[in-house]
């Protein structure tokens, strides 16, 4: 029995599934990070001793549900792939960026056991964020895929020259904003393992020191998008070019402003988890606003 054709219309909702469950993971695994939960399974992939789980406190059970939902994002995956084979009319890109959301998966899932067994190593604690972070973004190029013709003989038309070299450029500080982020979380005070349990390690860093290094990153990335935002309001750009880089704008100042009270405030739970949240948020931002640059057509039936 040959599985059913999928329409376009029907795998953009298969895209866009793919695209909230990733990111759904970040929000769920910086919960177990800071509620300490992160050594409440000691095993995997089972819970304790082989156990599902090792009891219904809270900590195992925090710990497990994120495993659970890691299952429901590579059945989610694995079904947008299929979904992907079986489109009409076929496209071969969509297959591959769907093929690497769900290989991204299963190596999260990997990294995450072995961040279990090295008893919350904090180079991979950090790992296990930016990979996740890669999936957003591939899973945000997944979904603008879905909507937009692509291929030989269809229309891409670059919209500024000067905005698409800067919307490259912006991933320089972006990335770099990511990396010295994940490195202050990892000196920091949150080590993802609660009393009772063994104190996961930190890394070898000054807080002060790692902190000051991720707010530089993230002053030139907000004073890019400033200048983006100088630049768009001096010329008759897109609406859709506008609204990006508005809500980068705001976004931007909204991290920024998070990451400024939360420091001081001696990095309360809630505040990082917002905080988190927000990084996958700018990182949807960043993503759409460089595939903004280019004016495709819409896939026919999505022309709305």
């Amino acid at each position: 029995m040959k599985t059913p054709r999928v329409s376009v219309t029907t795998f953009r909702w298969f895209a866009l599934a793919s695209f909230i469950s990733m990111i759904l993971i970040i929000a769920t695994g910086a919960a177990v990070r800071l509620t300490g939960s992160g050594l409440g399974c000691p095993d995997w992939p089972t819970c304790y001793q082989g156990q599902i789980s090792g009891s219904w406190s809270l900590h195992p059970a925090i710990e497990y549900a994120n495993r659970m939902v890691t299952v429901a994002l590579c059945l989610v995956t694995l079904a947008t792939l299929i979904a992907a084979m079986r489109r009409v009319p076929f496209r071969r890109d969509l297959v591959v960026f769907a093929g690497l959301l769900v290989v991204g998966v299963m190596a999260d899932a990997v990294l995450g056991a072995i961040v279990v067994y090295t008893k919350l190593n904090p180079w991979l604690v950090a790992s296990h964020l930016v990979l996740s972070l890669a999936m957003v973004v591939a899973g945000a190029v997944l979904y603008h895929r879905s909507k937009y013709q692509y291929g030989e003989g269809t229309r891409a038309d670059r919209r500024d020259p000067r905005m698409q070299l800067i919307a490259r450029l912006l991933w320089i500080p972006f990335v770099g904003t990511v990396i010295a982020g994940t490195i202050t979380t990892g000196s920091g005070p949150h080590a993802g393992s609660s009393r009772g349990q063994l104190r996961a390690r930190r890394l070898p860093f000054a807080l002060h020191d790692v902190a000051w290094l991720h707010s530089l990153f993230a002053v030139l990335f907000l004073a890019l998008i400033l200048g983006l935002f100088l630049l768009v309001w001096k010329t008759a750009a897109p609406e859709r070019l506008q609204r990006g880089v508005r809500r980068l704008l705001l976004i931007g100042a909204v991290q920024g402003a998070v990451g400024f009270i939360q420091y001081f405030a001696h990095l309360p739970v809630l505040m990082v988890e917002i905080h988190v949240c927000l990084a996958a948020s700018l990182t949807i931002g960043v993503t759409q606003f460089h595939l903004s640059q280019t004016a495709r057509d819409r896939e026919i039936g999505l022309e709305k």
